[in-house]
């Protein structure tokens, strides 16, 4: 059995009704083999 943990700000980020804001952390989240929640919070800035 697998289980994977999902941080409930990732759902924040990506329920935004920006597009360019979700697809950047979609972009961030696709790189990542961790889930680094910084990393997602900075794509969601356009940092």
């Amino acid at each position: 059995m697998s289980w994977q943990i999902v941080p409930t700000i990732l759902a924040q980020l990506m329920s935004d009704k920006d597009v360019a804001k979700t697809q950047r952390v979609m972009r961030a989240l696709l790189q990542m083999t961790k889930l680094e929640i910084q990393k997602l919070k900075d794509a969601y800035d356009g940092k």
